[in-house]
């Protein structure tokens, strides 16, 4: 996720690390881009959550798990038949959810965005650990624990695999993945050094997360024509037009509309609905794992993920202050980790050893995710999150006080 990946959904405050509250009402000077400033918030205006964008998070993570509960052949063994002849009418929509994953990176773009104005490349770092990990590090350890009760739903790994895997490390690495979803983990991590480096570092401007956006999409360009394997890991140009269309979500949001803006906005959707065609039309080698998919659909679908960050970067979505948004997109990121493999788990046990009916399979195995996803959110994100987050805050203190000290 988002933030595949899913951002943090707790904090109120940018400086603090929130990840879903932006800026509305602001004067003629802070919204003029020409304004360059180092802001401790969105120009000291007032904050109201962006309680939208939670709930464009969990849609995203519903969609994905629409498609991977009713639109892939893998599931065949789960269900006892095959997804398209349970789900003849569902499977021809739900096969496009992995859109979601287009969907969650435009989000990320916009969210790490926000979340990092006025703070430093020290706070970014430290606020992704704490968020990212308790969670990851959990649903690693359940997925696993299944994977040895039913080994036909999921291979166990060996414990040298999954201990690599509690790293997050193991797709740079090369070993096998615990969760199947995680390599969208690597794609935001990536994501996240590369805007740490060029723009964190230096302190988020409007001009610098301009200059970034557009650098990013000329070598996201130049990486595609290339075809190095090098340059595409670093440029990832499948995936950076993704994330720069939220980074410019967001200044519209900030800043108000301007031609610069919604012209990084046209370009990132242009090279995006070429790579979803690429990616998700009739890929290489996926015959029969999927439904056919139609190529009008696809950019119909990437445009309609685009049209709803805009959406919430207009302010059309204000109205959306309702609280259970806030605890939707505080489960999005635990339900992402743990809704394939364990789902499949459960869509197994329910249907072929309970025998349930095939809608009420559905819905209970959502509906356990969910729960599960909560349970996660309440006893292990909430607890552990802040104290690692201030465990490794002191760290960086003491240490900055030991290099004072020394001659």
């Amino acid at each position: 996720m988002t933030q595949l990946l899913p951002q943090t959904a707790t904090a109120t405050e940018p400086g603090e690390g929130s990840d879903a509250t932006g800026a509305s009402g602001a004067s003629e000077t802070a919204r003029r881009p020409d304004v360059e400033r180092v802001a401790t918030g969105p120009g000291g205006r007032e904050q109201s959550r962006l309680h939208a964008l939670d709930g464009l998070r969990l849609l995203a993570a519903l969609v994905v798990m629409c498609f991977h509960y009713t639109a892939i052949s893998h599931t065949t063994k789960d269900w006892g038949r095959s997804p398209r002849e349970l789900f003849p009418s569902l499977s021809q929509v739900t096969v496009y959810g992995n859109l979601g994953v287009e969907l969650f990176f435009v989000i990320s773009g916009f969210v790490i965005c926000m979340s990092t104005w006025g703070r430093t490349l020290g706070d970014f770092f430290r606020s992704r650990v704490a968020r990212l990990y308790p969670a990851y590090w959990v649903a690693v350890l359940l997925i696993t624990a299944a994977s040895f009760v039913l080994p036909v739903v999921q291979k166990p790994l060996r414990a040298d695999e999954v201990l690599v895997n509690l790293s997050m490390l193991q797709q740079p690495f090369g070993t096998p993945r615990v969760i199947g979803v995680d390599w969208t983990l690597w794609v935001e991590a990536r994501f996240y050094l590369l805007f740490g480096l060029f723009v964190v570092w230096r302190g988020v401007t409007y001009r610098r997360v301009v200059g970034f956006a557009m650098l990013w999409l000329v070598a996201a360009v130049v990486a595609n024509g290339v075809k190095a394997p090098f340059l595409d890991a670093i440029v990832m140009p499948m995936w950076a037009p993704f994330f720069c269309g939220g980074l410019a979500l967001y200044l519209v949001h900030r800043y108000g509309s301007d031609l610069l803006l919604w012209g990084i906005v046209a370009v990132s959707w242009v090279l995006g609905q070429n790579a979803v065609i690429r990616a998700l039309w009739r890929p290489p080698g996926t015959k029969g794992v999927y439904i056919e998919r139609h190529a009008l659909w696809l950019v119909v679908g990437l445009t309609l993920c685009y049209a709803l960050v805009a959406a919430v970067a207009l302010g059309w979505f204000r109205f959306a202050r309702w609280r259970w948004l806030t605890v939707a997109g505080a489960l999005t990121y635990p339900f992402y980790l743990v809704h394939e493999h364990l789902g499949w788990f459960w869509i197994r046990v329910l249907r072929r050893y309970l025998h349930l009916p095939v809608p009420l399979v559905l819905l209970l195995t959502a509906a356990s995710m969910l729960t599960l996803a909560w349970l996660i959110h309440r006893f292990v994100e909430r607890p552990l999150g802040p104290w690692l987050k201030r465990g490794l805050a002191q760290q960086a203190a003491a240490i900055r006080l030991k290099t004072a000290a020394r001659p």
